[in-house]
Order: structure tokens, then sequence, then C-alpha cells
């Protein structure tokens, strides 16, 4: 096993190849949105289906825990020389989700409401606790979103505009070996409890 965790985080400030968090974590979300039921991470409870619109050359994006999925325990073996995003716990909603919502301001005060209700958020890496968590947090912008047929939440097909916000960590790419990242996170009412356990195997190349 990898001496401690042996993982490194993006800094909150920095741009990975280029881009911000916010720009990142939109495309996560419009990867991630634009999976039909059947292959979504989201909903794999193994990890077969990790790699499925896997398409940017050089950020790997893993599915989290969808609200009132309570757990998951996914194996995923990839190969090395990819950086990794993925959320502790994160929100999305748009006008599809909420017809109620009628401006973009609406929207973003959504999504940032349920996430200040969040009281328990927690990230390990090979049992080391990730600490200033506080720092993680990345509220987007407005951005499109286009659900497919058969889509995650169940909505009309086609596209909205909706808005994010959550917890994030953002890893560099990691050396080969063996890694046990655990996220959760819960909201005040203890309504909402999730938490993932992703172990990833890094290869040196594999495909």
């Amino acid at each position: 096993m990898p001496r401690e965790y042996d993982a490194q985080l993006y800094s909150r400030n920095e741009k990975p190849f280029g881009k911000t968090w916010e720009e990142w974590t939109i495309m996560w979300w419009q990867w991630l949105l634009s999976i039909s039921r059947d292959r979504n991470p989201a909903l794999d409870r193994t990890g077969k289906n990790f790699n499925v619109n896997q398409l940017d050359p050089n950020v790997l994006f893993l599915a989290g825990v969808l609200a009132g999925s309570g757990s998951v325990e996914r194996t995923i073996m990839m190969n090395k020389g990819k950086a990794i995003l993925f959320p502790i716990i994160n929100f999305i909603t748009s006008y599809a989700e909420e017809p109620s919502l009628k401006s973009e301001k609406e929207l973003l005060f959504r999504a940032k409401s349920n996430i200040d209700d969040i009281a328990k958020k927690e990230a390990s890496i090979n049992g080391i606790n990730l600490t200033d968590l506080e720092t993680y947090r990345v509220q987007s912008k407005v951005f499109t979103v286009n659900f497919p047929e058969d889509n995650v939440y169940g909505l009309e097909p086609g596209p909205t505009i909706g808005a994010s916000d959550g917890y994030w960590i953002f890893l560099k790419p990691l050396r080969t070996g063996k890694y046990d990242i655990f996220t959760a996170g819960s909201c005040l009412s203890g309504r909402i409890t999730i938490n993932a356990m992703l172990h990833l195997d890094v290869a040196q190349c594999m495909y």
C-alpha cells in the first residue's frame, strides 16, 4: 500500500489543466447527468461503469452517491496519469427539476441553501482524514444540462439550466498502487445521509 495516503490535492486557488474548480465541477455534472440510468456511474453499486463517457484526457470524474441511495462501495481499476475529481457531498437543481424556480438568482440561492444545510462532511484516503474541508466548497454559476432519455432523475429529456454547490476533492495524478477513498455527508435534519467507499487500483497501463 502507498506510504500514508501518498496523494496530493490541488489547492482551491489552482487551475488544474487551465480550468477553475468551478469549471471542472460544471463539467462533472454535465458528464454525470448526460448518462442514462442503466449505465450511470452514480447508480452503479460496484464500480463497473466508472469509465462511461470519460472523454477528458487529463481528469477522471468519479461519481458520488445520489441522495436517497445511502451507501455504496465501488472498486475502480484505472491507469495512472489522470487527476481525479469527485464529490464529498454535492447538490444540483435546475428549472427541469424545480419549475417553481424562475430566475438564475433563484437557482443559485436554492443550491447554496441546500449546501448551507450540510451538518456533516468527511473524507479520508487510506484511513487518513482530510482536513479543512470548508476550503473545498465550490459554488457554480448557472450552466446548461442536457438530460437524456431515461435519466437519473426521471425528468423529461432535453436541455435545461441548472446550478450546483458542494464540497469536492481534486487529486493530482496518483502513483501506481491501491487507495481507499471514503467520503460521507449528511444534512442538518438527517434526512439525507450518504457515504461512499472507493477502492482505487492505479496501474501503470491497462488499456
